[in-house]
């Protein structure tokens, strides 16, 4: 049988290609063995556990992390005051009477770290460390209060704020040491407050104390470092409870102010009564006729000490109420009706 020419070029030029492409892969099967032989092995895979306990932390810091912010004031000489809490979605924004001091416009910066002005609306000084400012804006994130009647000795607690003013939404985590505990501060014994040994550290102040389930139960306000004699103390702290957080900033938002009862004197406490420094005129205590030097000994029922000052005491009355002063004046005992206004 007779062959063409050309059947046998086409035969040639197929069985070249055949073999142009086996050698391709060939080269290119080398190439990529030879390259893979050459990398690193990669690391083996980790896997991560986290613990139902981890789960609820993170819960915790995912829904109170973004409602707390950090505190400046304004002005040429900046500087980070500490940390407050938002509680309301307008703006309102609850810290401590200490953080905000003599300011009355602050920056305010967002866990997001959008920074907005915020403007003073009052505070609770001296009878609490609580203080109300407000930002604009709406839909902003916002920390629940828990019911802090209902605390006990030994629940799990997270702090979150500003340590330092440099580390903004840092947590730390403790238990509740100590409930209804009193404090002095610079003349002023502050009650009712949440102990704690969650850290918290300058900065803290202002800050949120959060239980298990994402509510906040007080707003952190002081650490104690040290003894009366130097030593060093770790693992005390004091948080303001969430029920008189409610109470005064639901006050300071529709009022603008605190409703206190206001007596008109300068005075200093004594282990026994509380010394009358000077009297205000056209006041309480003026039109009572309450004079300097007098040492008031009771207030109603109440006596006055260094257990239970002035302060205290006046804090158990209401504006408007009609109390009775027993006052020693000159080492004599007398009476007077005092009739108490709101605090200006």
């Amino acid at each position: 049988m007779e062959v063409r020419p050309g059947r046998w070029f086409a035969l040639a030029v197929i069985v070249a290609l055949l073999v142009a492409l086996m050698a391709g892969a060939l080269a290119g099967y080398t190439s990529a063995y030879l390259l893979l032989r050459n990398q690193p092995t990669p690391p083996p895979l980790i896997e991560v556990t986290v613990t139902e306990e981890e789960l609820s932390t993170i819960g915790v810091i995912q829904q109170v992390g973004p409602a707390v912010v950090t505190i400046t004031s304004l002005g040429q000489a900046q500087a980070v005051l500490g940390s407050g809490v938002i509680i309301d979605e307008r703006g309102y924004i609850v810290t401590n009477e200490h953080v905000v001091g003599d300011y009355r416009t602050f920056k305010v910066t967002l866990a997001s770290g959008e920074e907005r002005q915020a403007t003073l609306i009052g505070t609770d000084y001296p009878f609490t460390d609580l203080a109300l400012i407000k930002i604009e804006g709406s839909a902003l994130p916002t920390a629940k209060l828990a019911d802090s009647d209902n605390l006990v000795l030994g629940q799990k607690v997270i702090a979150i704020g500003s340590p330092l003013g440099e580390l903004p939404n840092s947590v730390t985590a403790g238990i509740i040491s100590g409930l209804h505990r009193r404090w002095e501060v610079d003349g002023i014994y502050y009650e009712d407050l949440i102990q704690t040994d969650a850290a918290i550290n300058p900065g803290n102040s202002g800050g949120a104390l959060a239980n298990s389930l994402g509510e906040v139960i007080g707003i952190n306000t002081m650490i104690i470092r040290t003894t009366g004699i130097g030593a060093p103390i770790q693992g005390i702290g004091f948080a303001i409870p969430s029920n008189t957080v409610r109470d005064i900033a639901t006050q300071l938002i529709e009022e603008g102010k605190v409703s206190r009862p206001f007596l008109g004197i300068r005075h200093r406490d004594l282990e026994e009564g509380a010394l009358v420094i000077a009297v205000v005129p056209d006041t309480p205590a003026s039109r009572a006729g309450l004079e300097a030097e007098d040492i008031i000994l009771k207030m109603g029922d109440y006596v006055i000490d260094d257990e239970n000052p002035l302060l205290n005491v006046l804090m158990k009355f209401e504006p408007g109420e009609t109390v009775i002063l027993t006052i020693s004046r000159g080492g004599e005992e007398m009476a007077l009706e005092l009739a108490l206004v709101q605090r200006p």
